[in-house]
């Protein structure tokens, strides 16, 4: 699936249109703020965080923000940062956290970097894992529940889904019914739809072909798979920053 030319700069207009509002200068144009997303490749991953004027993205071996606060791009690098890109593997992944903070993973090695909302200062983190470690895992999807009150990746390379606690420490193996390989974009189901559909708490996963949804138990520790489009429910798409054929 790819998203249009159009998509990020629509939600780049929607994000800063209040930005009207303050009295400093007013923010670029989003076309030569943010050329990489006027023009996507398949390597920029972006969120959109909305409530602080923010986007932030990954393009090459940097992470950019933008904030409508400021007249100019903010490059960011991460230490220790380890990933491959195509065809070995989906692009790794950023996600907002719940106080703002931007978490971004390696899509070879199980180590997080988390940059402050504040200070923008970065911290490495990385995790013990529960399970498959003789493994080279990493994640090329990930993003924070509100509703678990954890993040959530998938390794598109082993095709397995992992809990991970939001002070970024441990990561606990969800056993799963059927692999996800190739993941390129996850997604939190929300709570209102949840109860409103009567349905398991469940993330989507979409790889580079299918989207996939994973009921998940109410310990959290294993999920039913099975093939449905994220479209058929209300699920967090922000969350979905996926580029693939």
């Amino acid at each position: 699936m790819k998203n249009g030319s159009g998509f990020p700069v629509l939600l780049a207009a929607m994000v800063f249109s209040a930005s009207g509002c303050n009295t400093g200068p007013p923010s670029q144009p989003q076309e030569e703020a943010i050329p990489e997303l006027a023009s996507p490749s398949p390597n920029v991953r972006y969120q959109v965080d909305a409530a602080r004027n923010r986007i932030w993205w990954i393009s090459g071996d940097r992470v950019h923000l933008h904030d409508a606060a400021t007249p100019k791009r903010i490059e960011l690098t991460l230490p220790n940062w380890l990933w491959v890109g195509a065809p070995y593997s989906c692009p790794p992944d950023l996600a907002l956290g719940p106080k703002g903070e931007v978490v971004i993973s390696s899509n070879i090695v199980p180590t997080l970097w988390r940059i402050d909302p504040e200070t923008l200062a970065v911290s490495e983190h990385p995790l013990v894992l529960d399970a498959d470690t003789d493994k080279d895992v990493g994640f090329s999807a990930l993003t924070y529940s509100a509703g678990h009150a954890a993040f959530f990746a998938v390794s598109g390379v082993h095709g397995s889904l992992w809990r991970i606690d939001p002070r970024l420490r441990r990561a606990q193996k969800v056993s799963l019914s059927a692999s996800i390989r190739n993941a390129c974009g996850l997604a939190a189901q929300s709570g209102i739809t949840r109860r409103v559909a009567n349905e398991r708490s469940g993330v989507c996963v979409r790889t580079t072909r299918d989207d996939w949804i994973v009921s998940l138990a109410p310990d959290e520790r294993s999920g039913y798979v099975r093939r449905a489009s994220c479209a058929d429910r209300t699920w967090l798409l922000s969350q979905l920053s996926l580029r693939a054929d």
